[in-house]
């Protein structure tokens, strides 16, 4: 029987979300999917990390930049127990109307529940970055923004484009990301979650035929905080009049830096509450 191993951190939470953000854009070639959970005793976390075979400690070390005061432990696990895992851990989401949830588990009654199982794609709503899009996107529903056409821009496992369509049936909603194991994992989401209408496009950027010059009511952007930046003008341009984008993805520190590229290109930004030690901003195009 073929094994896994894990390899778990443990330490202070806010630069094992550091560290997990950076897994995202790093190649670790025998990496399977990555876990991070608070324990009780906050702000104190564990990273765990699934190989399909033994990981070198020091090259994730250096990958993640957890180098020095993290407690490293490395377990053999049998393939059976990685569902288990996956799992384990993994409660619904909660984000005002919305619940994210894995098939192990029921969501809330009265939710707008989207199904989205932990795996390699980044994005299952266990992370500060994907909940505060969704608690952003249910403040401005509540406003009563209706937004005829939606961009999830960086969709990881279509989260937030799956939300979106559960709520604005008659939007038209286009999901993109750079990765092709990111769009087709959003593909299958968005018909396991019965909104099959969205459309996922691999694409760096707005470099695709069905992006450039394309408009949208609301934009989300949930990636790094260096391509939210080299994207400004891209993402306002994209907006129509009225239009927003909710921008995530960034550190609490790197707020102000992609505050300023925004408001440099004439639109409005509003700082929403930060999620352990993550930003999410509000962009608002004028009418």
């Amino acid at each position: 029987m073929s094994t896994i191993w894990k390899l778990s951190f443990t330490g202070p939470s806010e630069p094992l979300y550091r560290a997990a953000e950076r897994l995202d854009v790093v190649e670790l070639s025998n990496l399977l999917s990555w876990s991070i959970f608070d324990e009780d005793s906050e702000p104190t976390g564990i990273l765990e990390l699934l190989f399909d075979s033994a990981p070198d400690e020091d090259s994730v070390r250096e990958a993640t930049g957890l180098k020095d005061g993290y407690e490293a432990r490395v377990i053999i696990l049998p393939e059976e127990d990685w569902v288990a895992l996956s799992q384990r851990g993994l409660p619904p989401v909660l984000a005002g109307r919305f619940a994210l949830y894995g098939s192990h588990d029921e969501p809330p009654a009265d939710t707008v529940a989207v199904e989205i199982e932990a795996g390699p794609a980044f994005g299952t709503g266990h992370h500060g970055t994907t909940k505060g899009c969704l608690i952003a996107f249910d403040s401005l529903l509540d406003e009563g923004f209706n937004p005829a056409s939606v961009l999830d821009l960086g969709t990881g496992t279509g989260a937030l484009a799956i939300a979106a369509a559960k709520v604005l049936p008659k939007a038209s909603i286009l999901a993109s990301d750079i990765d092709p194991d990111s769009t087709a994992e959003t593909a299958r989401n968005a018909q396991k979650n019965g909104t099959p209408e969205i459309e996922a496009i691999t694409a760096e950027g707005f470099d695709h035929v069905k992006l450039v010059g394309a408009k949208f009511d609301l934009i989300f952007a949930n990636i790094l905080a260096e391509p939210l930046v080299l994207l400004a003008a891209e993402i306002v341009n994209a907006l129509n009049p009225g239009g927003i984008a909710i921008l995530s993805g960034l550190l609490v520190e790197q707020e102000d830096q992609v505050c300023k590229a925004y408001e440099d290109k004439g639109v409005t930004v509003e700082a929403r509450e930060p999620l352990d030690g993550w930003a999410t901003l509000v962009v608002r195009k004028a009418p």
